[in-house]
């Protein structure tokens, strides 16, 4: 089976709505930072760098007003729980692993504990990854959310994660 790349979830029109609408700076951030943190910790890059891309493509816009409100959002947000769905069917339909695409989707379901019992749960290594990644590039308000990057640019770094995660991955099946 041959592995979907980032580029390949980045351009497909799905992504690219739920992305623009979530940040794509943002999230192409957490993905770097998912596979610097998958590495340190043993696991896989590639799993990582998707949930990391995609974790925050349920996001829905909470406006008051026509302004961005915060608090409402903190109060009403299930972004996680329509996210993990958006990736898995996205993922499956690129033609991702079937057991891949799950454990990406549980990976984006649990990046945020905001919907959950606090501590309510045991997390694998992949979940808290995800979630660690978030909060370093996260800024107060949620303006991570709304940080700017040309489409040139961001194509950039989705190709050269790509090619970084190729080499990772020979490392990684060697030591598994």
């Amino acid at each position: 089976m041959c592995r979907v790349l980032l580029k390949d979830l980045f351009t497909h029109p799905i992504a690219q709505k739920y992305l623009n609408r979530s940040g794509v700076d943002h999230a192409i951030k957490v993905a770097e930072y998912t596979v610097q943190l998958a590495v340190k910790h043993g696991v896989n890059p590639d799993l990582a760098a998707k949930a990391g891309l995609l974790h925050d493509i349920g996001h829905y816009e909470w406006y008051t007003n026509g302004e961005w409100d915060y608090e409402k959002y903190k109060k009403n947000d299930i972004h996680a729980i329509k996210g993990a769905e958006r990736a898995h069917k996205l993922l499956i339909r690129l033609g991702e692993d079937r057991q891949y695409a799950k454990e990406i989707a549980l990976a984006i379901l649990l990046h945020t504990d905001s919907y959950l019992p606090e501590n309510s749960m045991k997390k694998t290594t992949l979940q808290q990854i995800v979630r660690l990644a978030d909060e370093m590039d996260e800024e107060p308000y949620g303006k991570h959310h709304y940080r700017k990057i040309s489409k040139e640019e961001a194509m950039i770094k989705i190709d050269r994660l790509d090619h970084k995660i190729n080499q990772l991955l020979t490392k990684y099946r060697e030591s598994v």
